[in-house]
């Protein structure tokens, strides 16, 4: 009789997703893993290939999933100005409600591992783009509604606005201090003229 999978694979995906996001690649072992999904070892390695092919497609599950609808929810804002800010203010809700720690997988998964491993610092580059991206859209947009004046540069002030983004990711697991994360928001917003 042939090995048949018993579980949904969606499901335990975005489980494994969460497991990696709270722990870190490093921290989650293999009976982590196992135990978290529900799963045995045998079908984790036949169904995902192993640990770190199975955190590669947690990674851009998140990307999907979390980044990608996060910043696609900033863009549909009439206000090009707010969608900026909101973005940094829904961080700042997310990180001090509740007590969650786990910030951002991309940004904590570029802290870990991006520097060693070429494949996971592809994947990270290409979502941290998009993300400056969002930024220079939204601030082209904003010139051309009149919110943002001309003489911003678009460029420079969305990379610079990412670094915040990243460094308040960072701050939300380490120090989620409102105070701090208040500071950086009006940062976020004197670049926008």
């Amino acid at each position: 009789m042939p090995w048949e999978k018993t579980f949904d694979r969606e499901r335990t995906l975005g489980r494994a997703t969460r497991l990696f996001w709270r722990r870190g690649y490093e921290a989650t072992s293999i009976q982590d893993l196992v135990s978290g999904l529900g799963i045995n070892r045998g079908s984790l390695y036949a169904t995902f290939g192993g640990k770190r092919s199975l955190f590669l497609e947690a990674l851009l599950h998140y990307d999907d999933e979390h980044r990608r609808a996060f910043t696609d929810r900033h863009r549909q804002r009439r206000s090009a100005r707010k969608a900026i800010t909101g973005a940094f203010e829904e961080v700042i809700e997310t990180s001090t409600r509740g007590g969650s720690r786990d910030g951002c997988l991309l940004v904590n998964t570029a802290l870990e591992l991006a520097p060693h491993d070429g494949q996971v610092a592809a994947i990270v580059d290409r979502a941290l783009r998009d993300v400056e991206t969002f930024f220079a859209d939204m601030i082209e947009r904003g010139q051309n509604q009149n919110e943002i004046p001309g003489s911003v540069r678009r460029t420079d002030t969305a990379r610079a606005l990412l670094s915040l983004f990243i460094g308040l990711r960072v701050l939300s697991r380490s120090r989620p201090d409102r105070a701090v994360f208040r500071s950086i928001v009006r940062q976020a917003e004197a670049m926008l003229g």
